[in-house]
């Protein structure tokens, strides 16, 4: 559970950097209709179950696409014919229940709202069409003699139903974009920036779904009977991913110089291009298009499975690789080290085992690069029982190699595993000093907090973690209002803390004027020379009196 603030600021700045809210406040003495479509359906409401009544719409949808792909693979529909069907039946009950709900909010929709017929308004709308198109196939079978591929046909028109979705997003991107270039629009989509808005983050999941569905395609090609029955699935799979990837790259080559590292028409997007994310998006679509062209000059099958490296694009909306590789640069010196010391003794071992087994088993340790085969197995203290020592040397050789090899191999692992958590460690502390400097200086810069919110998402940072180091910025602010437990110079840092410094001491001078004697504050001052003429000069001033003034009674 959240931990509660004590300052009224605290959860909307916690909400502003998280970029989320708790849950909707919504009162319960609403009407119902008007209870409902604020929890479910009000896109305005903060914090309400719209959001996630529209994902799991869209999930639904996607699935019941790939269903109507397997049941044009008989090897797949056919023992599985009964499942096929309760799912085509569960995905229209939801679907009729979403229509008839829809239908029956539709007059509490903002641009329905007091007109007349809005339910009728609403029916006749183009979402709300594609929504009727999506189960009217189902109940047309049941009246009207309808060809099954027809049928599959009609069903298809479920897809339509993703423009709920898309639409409003849509406009929420027109809205945040509106007066800006083209380039600049479409770095909006590629890069997430605080022009984004939902429609780049239903970008990067529409590529994270064709980077999933194109691994599992490569990992399932392998499988003959698989591919022998989806060989014309698999190849129209694999051209559709690589238009979506290769679309993907020229769009982000194209807009990437509004990136302020890559500022440069030609030299911006080149350093672009050389980036690791750059030329992992190369490496997913090369494959495709080398094989065409160089297929009669050599055997090119091997670049499909180079496809795996599609894989390595989920790596973008990760930041563990990022740390990792961080990581390796700090610690290489130590890495390296570790990494020779293993080499060294792979080597040293394996000429061992080549010179006490090779007379033995000439077959097995023919020489030493195959001998280091067996003595890395051994050191890593995997031991896979295809290669072994016979001669009571070999054997010695190898006891020896398995107890070394527990703590030689373990090296690099338990540093790369402290120095992992280290970096994380360093990067939230580094991201909490961000936070609590912009909280403590008030500037609520909305590029500030687009970044700190990404790099808190990055992190996990909790919004109790963020709550507490909110609290200790407020409550430094509040200390430093309150100059008296600042020292002269921290106060002299910020010439408006000086002022205000100023003109609390010259308060304070002017409540010991007021509650002291003045006449024998000036008799003992001229008197017994505690005070220069310049002084005393300064004192009158501050109390408004001219050296003429007869002394207060």
């Amino acid at each position: 559970m959240q931990k509660e603030s004590s300052h009224p600021l605290l959860d909307a700045e916690v909400e502003i950097i998280l970029g989320h809210v708790e849950e909707a406040d919504i009162p319960r003495d609403l009407p119902l209709r008007r209870w409902l479509y604020a929890w479910m359906l009000d896109p305005h409401v903060a914090g309400n179950h719209q959001r996630e009544v529209d994902r799991w719409i869209g999930v639904l949808i996607v699935a019941n696409l790939f269903a109507l792909l397997f049941e044009h693979v008989p090897i797949i529909y056919e023992p599985n014919n009964a499942w096929f069907t309760v799912f085509d039946a569960f995905s229209v009950l939801v679907f009729t229940v979403e229509y008839l709900f829809r239908l029956y909010l539709a007059p509490e929709e903002e641009e329905l709202k007091n007109k007349p017929f809005a339910r009728l308004r609403h029916a006749l709308s183009p979402l709300a069409v594609f929504d009727l198109l999506a189960i009217v196939p189902f109940y047309l079978q049941a009246f009207v003699a309808v060809d099954l591929r027809i049928l599959r046909f009609l069903r298809l028109l479920r897809i339509l139903k993703l423009f709920r979705v898309l639409v409003p997003a849509w406009h929420g991107f027109s809205q945040l974009n509106r007066g800006r270039t083209l380039r600049q629009k479409v770095h909006a989509l590629m890069f997430e920036s605080p022009y984004s808005g939902e429609m780049h983050h239903l970008i990067d999941s529409f590529i994270a779904m064709w980077v999933v569905i194109s691994v599992a395609a490569v990992i399932l090609e392998s499988v003959a009977s698989v591919h022998y029955a989806l060989n014309m699935e698999f190849l129209i799979l694999d051209t559709v991913a690589v238009l979506v990837f290769s679309m993907e790259l020229t769009m982000r080559l194209y807009s990437c110089v509004e990136e302020p590292r890559y500022q440069n028409a030609a030299l911006g997007r080149l350093k672009y291009g050389k980036s690791m994310s750059a030329m992992v998006d190369m490496l997913a679509v090369l494959p495709y298009f080398l094989e065409p062209f160089l297929n009669h000059l050599l055997d090119l099958r091997f670049l499909r499975v180079f496809r795996l490296i599609r894989l390595l694009k989920l790596t973008r909306y990760t930041g563990a690789t990022t740390t990792l590789t961080k990581v390796i640069a700090r610690e290489w010196g130590v890495v390296s080290a570790a990494a020779f010391i293993m080499i060294l003794m792979v080597i040293m071992m394996a000429s061992l085992g080549y010179l006490f087994e090779h007379d033995m088993q000439p077959d097995k340790f023919e020489n030493i690069p195959q001998a280091i085969y067996w003595a890395v197995v051994t050191l890593a203290s995997v031991g896979y029982g295809d290669i072994s020592p016979v001669t009571p040397a070999g054997r010695a050789i190898t006891v020896v190699m398995a107890l070394m090899g527990i703590g030689i191999f373990a090296i690099p692992a338990a540093l790369l595993s402290s120095a992992f958590s280290d970096q994380l460690q360093k990067e939230r502390e580094a991201l909490k000093g961000n936070i609590y400097r912009m909280i403590a200086s008030g500037n609520m810069d909305p590029d500030a907090v687009q970044q700190i919110r990404n790099e808190a998402k990055r992190l996990h940072l909790t919004a109790e973690e963020l709550g507490t180091l909110i609290e200790k910025a407020h409550s430094e602010r509040e200390s430093k209002e309150d100059l008296s437990n600042l020292a002269l110079h921290e106060i002299a840092r910020d010439p408006r803390q000086v002022i205000e410094y100023y003109k609390q001491q010259l308060g304070q001078l002017r409540q010991l004027g007021l509650l002291s004697d003045l006449g024998q504050f000036e008799a003992i001052a001229r008197k017994e020379d505690h005070l220069t003429p310049t002084d005393l000069a300064v004192w009158n001033a501050i109390q408004r009196r001219t050296p003429t003034d007869p002394p207060p009674r």
